[in-house]
């Protein structure tokens, strides 16, 4: 697993931290993101939504299909989307995931719905699997990101069913109102 540090400045290392943890504590981000922005006051009430910026099937990278163990016949699928909380953007996250390890509704609702991936697809008890973090992020991600992480969600049986990278903004590190 491919890691670095997060900066430990005075403005900006210890809060950085602080949300990496939060991260770290939790398979989804988006209940992570939940409990980050509620805890610290950032919005009230919080309501984490998604912009989809792009849907299809696909044909992955030769290392995110390696990670999905796609069976012979077995397509992947992309979700590309922004998570925010009001006018502020969260993260930009790509989802490459395996629709046929997913009911149908699941799949209907990340090909047609605006809701988190995680949130769809939590009542299938998958776990987090992380790979890397980066600080600063890889240029991947776009300018504005202060860490940028890349995970294998994997079903109970031990399949995977997502391959995910994440690019989490400044939004995350600003102080509460008031």
């Amino acid at each position: 697993m491919a890691r670095s540090s997060p900066p430990d400045t005075p403005a900006t290392g210890s809060i950085l931290a602080r949300f990496e943890a939060t991260l770290a504590g939790h398979d989804s981000a988006t209940l992570a993101l939940e409990r980050w922005w509620s805890r610290r006051g950032l919005a009230a009430p919080v309501r984490i939504q998604v912009r989809v910026i792009e849907r299809a099937l696909a044909l992955p990278p030769p290392d995110i299909l390696r990670a999905l163990a796609l069976a012979r016949g077995e397509e992947a699928a992309r979700r590309r989307v922004e998570l925010r909380c009001g006018p502020h953007v969260l993260s930009i996250a790509t989802n490459w995931y395996a629709p046929a390890r997913l009911p149908a509704d699941m799949n209907r609702a990340l090909a047609q719905g605006e809701e988190p991936f995680g949130t769809v697809v939590a009542p299938l008890g998958f776990r987090r699997r992380r790979l890397e973090r980066h600080f600063p992020p890889s240029t991947a991600c776009p300018a504005g990101t202060v860490s940028a992480h890349r995970a294998l969600l994997v079903l109970p049986d031990g399949r995977p069913l997502a391959h995910v990278h994440e690019c989490y903004t400044q939004a995350n590190l600003a102080p509460p109102p008031g």
